[in-house]
């Protein structure tokens, strides 16, 4: 899943330290974040919107193709 959150972060004029402090969570966590290491909870994934201001499906980008031949969805 893509995020702009280093984008909304930095249109917030916050760091990554400020905006871990305000979501209670390290600074370690939304640099994985930004950098697409690490997919947030439901929970922070709220919270970060919350505080960057744009509503979750600007925020998170998920992409997924549909495999036609097993009628499946695949995570991309």
């Amino acid at each position: 899943m893509e995020n702009r959150i280093k984008e909304c972060r930095e249109k917030n004029s916050l760091s990554q330290g400020k905006l871990a402090e305000l979501c209670n969570v390290t600074r370690q966590t939304i640099n994985a974040i930004e950098n697409n290491k690490y997919d947030p909870s439901l929970e922070l994934a709220f919270t970060l919107s919350y505080i960057l201001g744009p509503p979750l499906d600007e925020l998170f980008i998920f992409k997924y193709e549909r495999n036609e031949k097993s009628d499946n969805y695949k995570k991309g």
